[in-house]
This record gives C-alpha cells, structure tokens and sequence, in this order.
C-alpha cells in the first residue's frame, strides 16, 4: 500500500513516460506516488527471456530508440546509453540487394539500380527530412508551437507541403522511379500505422515524420542492455529524486473538481483510494475515459505482428556479395517493394491476410551483444526481432491463435525466399525443447499490456503543433489537474519520454 494518503501528484502507469513525468516532478521537490498494475514498471518499453532456461534479455515489445531527447536523458542524469548501427537497412531483390551504410550505399544504388539517379534523389530527399528533423525535434519538449509558428520555423515551403499538406506517397513516386527504392522509403510511414501511401487524412504522413525527426537526425539507435536498461535507469532516478512506486496497484477510478482529486485503486490484498493535486495518467487515452466515467474517444486499431527469436547462428542469404552480419544489423525489409506495400495494404483492408505479408527486421545482438549470456554469445547465438506491418487487429478475431500461426508461417515464408537456408533450421530450443520464437498480434497487446486494439501509438499520431483542444503542452484534458501522459498525448507516440516531460512541465507551470 503506499505509504501517505496525500501526494502532490499521483500518475496511474509506471510506463516510461510515467517514470519520466515522476522523476521531473520529484526533482522539483514535490510528492509523487506512482501506481503500476503489473508486477514491474516499464510498460512495454522492457526487457524479459522469454524463452525457458535461456540467458537471452530481448527487448520484447519495443526495441529501437530515436525519439528520446538527450535533454531527458542528461537532466534526469540516467545511466544509459544507445549504439549507432553500422548499418541502416538491407532490402533484398532476387539474388542482390540494396545495402544502405557500410559506405556502401552509392554502390549498392548503382548495382540494384543501373545508374546514379535514384542515389541522387535519396541523397536529396533526406537532406531534406534532415532540415526538417534538426528544426522540429527541439519543439518537441517546448511548448506546442501553432501550425504557422512550425511552418515558419521549418522555413521550406516545398518541405512542408511534402510532409504536411501532401499524402507522402506523392513526394515518394515524384522523386524515386525504382519500386523497392519507394517501398523502403515509404515503410517509415507505415510502421504502427495501417494507411495507404496515398490516404487523405495524411495518418501516413505523420507516421512518416515522427519516424525521420528523431534525434534531429532521424537516426534509430540500439539501447544498451535492451529496452529494459532504459526504464530501470528511468525508475532508479525516480525514487532517488524521492518518487515513490508501487507495483500490483490497479487504478480503477479518478474522481476531479479540478482542483483536487481521488485516485481509487485495488490490489491483491483490497481496495483504497488517495488524493492528490494533479493526477498524470500515462495509459491510453481510452483507459484515461474510462478512469474518469467519461465518453471514450473513437476506437483504435493496431495492425502490427511482432515477432521475438533466439538463433543458434545467423542464417545464409541468397544474397552472397553482403555478409549476413551486415544485412541483419541495420533494418531487413521484406516484401516491402512500393507495389507489395499497396498490394498488401488492400488485401488486409478487404479482411484478408496479405498474401505476402511485408516485414523488417533486426539483429539487436550484433549491436550490443550484452543481451546475450556469456555462454549463448560465445557459442555465435544472436537475436532476432521483427515487425510485420499490415495486419490490422479485425483480421484476427475470428480466431486469435490460428491467425496468428497462419501469419506466423507466411511471414517467415517470406523471409525464406532470399535466405539460403530456412530460418527454421537456425532458431535456437529452449530448456523445454521449443523453438525459440514467439509472436504477438494486436490482440495479444492489447490483452498483455492494454494498448487500444492493440495499437503501439494508442491512437492514431498528431501532427506537432497545437489544434483546438490540445492545450498548451498537448497534455490537457478538459479537467484542469487531470494530465494524459502517454502514447496518446500530442507528441506522444513511440519511446520517448516526451509525453511524461510534458505533463511534468505542464504541472510546474500551475
């Protein structure tokens, strides 16, 4: 039970932006209580093993890092740090392939490509995402600016009709002829986001930026010692500032007159409630409705699979001018030509599963072989994590289990068609005898760690500049000492304490 019946402040979720938010307000002197129904804090943002009697740490949910501020990580003080891929991405075609870093990148276009035009025009079009990226990322732990102040500050009308007016999908087929080119470049608008490169409402293209700002480079990094190593540094700083977290508390209720307010709460040994000046909810903005006994916002729907192995080894590609250490280290996309993309996007639109389901993956134990016990990386063992895009949390509910296994085999199909070998034959047993492979559909999200529909963003993402209703840090609710601190707030999205440093300010600010 926690210790006082009063806080400053009480935030329901110790997920990372909850950490972040507790550690900022304890630092300012002010009592904090955190409220965790799991048995650990982290949310998804952890590190877990998850395969019986094997010393493999995996990040199990989510694995890369780019939208976390330095600002966060130097003023909280946290002891942790990320590692720069040698590679960015591999994108296999027959038996070659685009190899994006290494110094190899203008070569790898020329081979795929037969020429230099399509390495011109990447080489362009990032410049561009780049400018915008090292003006935009700073705002992200400022005050939200207006539309016309992020126009002005980003100063490139070209850029910012390609990114805020247009469906990316044109800026993508005007600069690059090449169909994979287009489908590597489009997937960074399509990763927890089910749209078409074309869709109006421009869900894609907000997807698209979150994913090219991060960092003011745009650069996906591997957390050291797994995704775990960050929230633990995150809730170490939180109690040393004098924060105090208690997990097994599920909040049930929030009753406000805006002034003050009561959290109620159960756990295994009964209920209680405390009260508090401000309340910070890192969940999902349908969790935050439900606390309050309000309307919940429209429904959202994730359409991601994601995929954890173990390997014995790293398996042979068709591929045979690039070393599989260096395809797997950056981004593998599979099935991810521009065409495929559509063609998948329609399929599971109509209720089918994409006949070619595309997916990308990545070795984090390449990077940072930490994760790995001493014994599993002497013996050449390395992890795999992949993330299959279009497939929409509707396509499994007629059958969770039997869909996800009929996905299961089809993505790895697909994976097969450029290996030399199949990746079957490389995953690593378990202490029960098991392959070493675990896969989860946005029904098992949603059931595991509450994400709406099993969506990573817990709604769709919003553009970074203030709207009607967004409040000044894009944290407000209608109730003035009431604060959504998660995924969903504006800015939210992904791992990056943005949210949880916002609601922080927000409250430092009354």
């Amino acid at each position: 039970m926690p210790a006082h019946v009063s806080y400053d402040a009480v935030i329901v979720g110790g997920g990372h932006n909850g950490l972040v938010a507790a550690a900022y307000l304890a630092r300012a002197g002010r009592t904090v209580l955190v409220l965790e129904r799991l048995g650990n804090t982290g949310g998804a943002a952890v590190s877990s093993r998850p395969f019986a009697g094997m010393d493999a740490r995996l990040s199990r949910y989510s694995y890369l890092v780019s939208l976390l501020p330095g600002k966060i990580v130097r003023e909280l003080g946290l002891r942790f740090a990320v590692r720069r891929r040698t590679v960015s991405s591999y994108t296999p075609r027959g038996d070659g392939g685009l190899l994006v870093g290494e110094g190899r990148t203008r070569e790898s276009f020329a081979a795929l490509t037969g020429g230099e035009r399509e390495y011109a025009a990447w080489q362009d079009f990032y410049a561009t995402t780049g400018r915008v990226a090292r003006r935009v990322f700073p705002t992200l732990t400022e005050p939200l600016p207006t539309r016309a102040a992020l126009r002005a500050r980003i100063d490139d009308e070209a850029a910012w009709r390609m990114l805020f007016e247009e469906p990316v999908g044109v800026a993508i087929e005007e600069r690059f002829n090449d169909d994979l080119v287009r489908g590597v470049v489009l997937t960074d608008a399509l990763i927890g986001t089910f749209a078409d490169a074309h869709d109006p409402s421009l869900v894609q293209n907000r997807c698209f930026l979150y994913h090219v700002i991060g960092g003011g480079t745009g650069d996906w990094d591997v957390p050291v010692g797994g995704m775990g190593a960050l929230t633990d540094a995150l809730a170490d700083a939180a109690r040393s500032a004098g924060a105090e977290i208690v997990t097994r508390h599920e909040a049930t209720r929030i009753d406000t007159d805006g002034a003050g307010a009561e959290v109620s709460f159960r756990t295994d040994g009964g209920d209680g409630t405390v009260t508090a000046r401000h309340v910070l909810v890192n969940a999902s903005p349908e969790a935050l409705a439900a606390l309050l006994g309000e309307e919940p916002p429209p429904a959202a729907e994730g359409a991601q699979l994601k995929v954890n192995m173990l390997l014995r080894r790293l398996p042979r590609l068709r591929d045979r001018s690039v070393d599989p250490r260096e395809a797997f280290a950056g981004t593998f996309h599979i099935a991810e030509g521009y065409r495929q993309l559509a063609t998948a996007y329609q399929e599971a639109a109509a209720g089918r599963l994409p006949g070619a389901p595309p997916s990308e993956i990545y070795c984090h134990s390449l990077t940072d072989p930490s994760i790995l016990g001493p014994e599993l990386a002497a013996r050449g063992y390395q992890t795999l994590t992949l993330f299959g895009l279009h497939t929409p949390a509707r396509l499994f509910a007629r059958d969770n289990d039997a869909v996800r296994e009929e996905l299961l085999a089809a993505t790895l199909a697909q994976l097969d068609e450029h290996l030399a070998e199949p990746i079957a034959g490389c995953l690593a047993v378990d202490g029960d005898g098991r392959p070493c492979i675990e896969a989860k559909t946005p029904l098992d999200l949603e059931r595991e760690l509450r994400l709406p529909g099993g969506h990573i963003f817990h709604r769709d993402l919003s553009f970074p500049y203030a709207t009607a209703g967004a409040g000044r840090w894009g944290v407000e609710t209608a109730h003035a000492n009431v604060l959504l601190c998660g995924a969903g707030a504006v800015r939210g999205g992904g791992v990056s304490g943005v949210p949880g440093h916002n609601a922080a300010m927000a409250v430092l600010e009354q």
